[in-house]
């Protein structure tokens, strides 16, 4: 599987995000599609993307107005897909936030070496990871954690320490309670694949949380195992 930035190709036409999945793929990159605004935003909420492809003309919500609704909630990269010549579409797309635009038809070459370039300029603009625009805890069970100071508290006093890889772990299953997550999800979602692993450095680290917040790690209720799935994150979470 290949282990370069992950691109989401949002376009309602699946031969062009099968035809362009395929050319991303030779080049090293995870890829993931949506043919519509929901199902952009559900890939968007279970996997960590590192830029979008999003077509101009959808069904329902059209490029714009989620190349709008994606930048009001973050930086994510975004490149604009229009089979339009009009300039002016091509402007209030950059006005709405986008980051680069390409019309249809073009070359495989010429996309990748876009996409490159816009996540160079990403990165070279990207602020220094922290916990800005999350929420300062989260509750479960009797549990607290503190995303400020990166801790796990029990019953509010007793401070349980955690690792790097245990912290970005929790923090990935307790913004996604009650949904099925895949080793694949988690590796995106925990550590976005910065280093090399294989899936079962997962399991690793759940079993290891789950010494820590589970009463018996042998049954564990909290964080559960779904067979040929992944994890579920049962516990009812709120954020504060």
């Amino acid at each position: 599987m290949p282990n370069g930035p992950h691109i989401l190709i949002v376009d309602d036409h699946r031969e062009i995000r099968d035809l362009v999945s395929r050319a991303l793929v030779k080049e090293g990159f995870r890829v993931s599609g949506a043919a519509d605004g929901r199902a952009m935003r559900k890939v968007l909420a279970d996997n960590r993307i590192d830029l979008i492809l999003l077509d101009l003309m959808l069904p329902g919500e059209d490029g714009l107005a989620l190349c709008r609704a994606v930048r009001a909630e973050s930086n994510l990269p975004i490149i604009m897909l229009t089979a339009k010549g009009d300039e002016v579409d091509r402007v209030i797309g950059l006005e709405m936030g986008a980051d680069d635009y390409l019309g249809k038809p073009f070359g495989s070459r010429e996309l990748i070496a876009r996409i490159k370039a816009v996540l160079r300029r990403s990165q070279d603009k990207a602020p220094a990871a922290g916990p800005e625009g999350r929420p300062k805890r989260y509750s479960f069970e009797r549990w607290e954690l503190d995303t400020g100071a990166r801790a796990l508290l029990r019953d509010g006093t007793v401070t349980v320490p955690l690792s790097t890889g245990e912290y970005d772990l929790l923090i990935a299953l307790v913004e996604r309670p009650q949904r099925v997550l895949n080793r694949d999800q988690l590796l995106d979602l925990a550590r976005g694949r910065s280093t090399a692993g294989l899936d079962r450095s997962i399991d690793t680290q759940v079993s290891r949380l789950r010494k820590k917040l589970e009463t018996d790690p042998a049954d564990p209720q909290i964080i559960k195992t779904v067979w040929g799935g992944g994890y579920i994150f049962t516990a009812a979470v709120t954020p504060t």
